[in-house]
């Protein structure tokens, strides 16, 4: 996720994307993302195993920022809020 700017990004791990993306947009839960208002979704991934996504959210958090940003630019170049229909 990111903030109006695209200047932060968020990482976080949920069951339900779209509940927590609610969430951050009505700042609900304290926090980084709420403090740097990170409220666009940019890139999701899915995965079957919640372990496996704590791995990933790990090893991301790690990154650079120009890896993440690489990373979100294979899927999503323009930098859209793949969530914006969904409130």
């Amino acid at each position: 996720m990111s903030n109006e700017t695209r200047s932060t990004l968020y990482i976080g791990v949920t069951d339900d994307l779209r509940k927590r993306i609610g969430q951050h947009r009505a700042r609900e839960i304290p926090g980084f993302a709420r403090d740097y208002h990170c409220v666009h979704l940019m890139h999701s991934m899915h995965f079957r195993h919640i372990e496996d996504a704590i791995r990933r959210e790990k090893q991301l958090k790690g990154w650079r920022r120009s890896k993440k940003k690489a990373l979100i630019e294979l899927t999503n170049p323009d930098w859209n809020d793949l969530a914006a229909d969904w409130y």
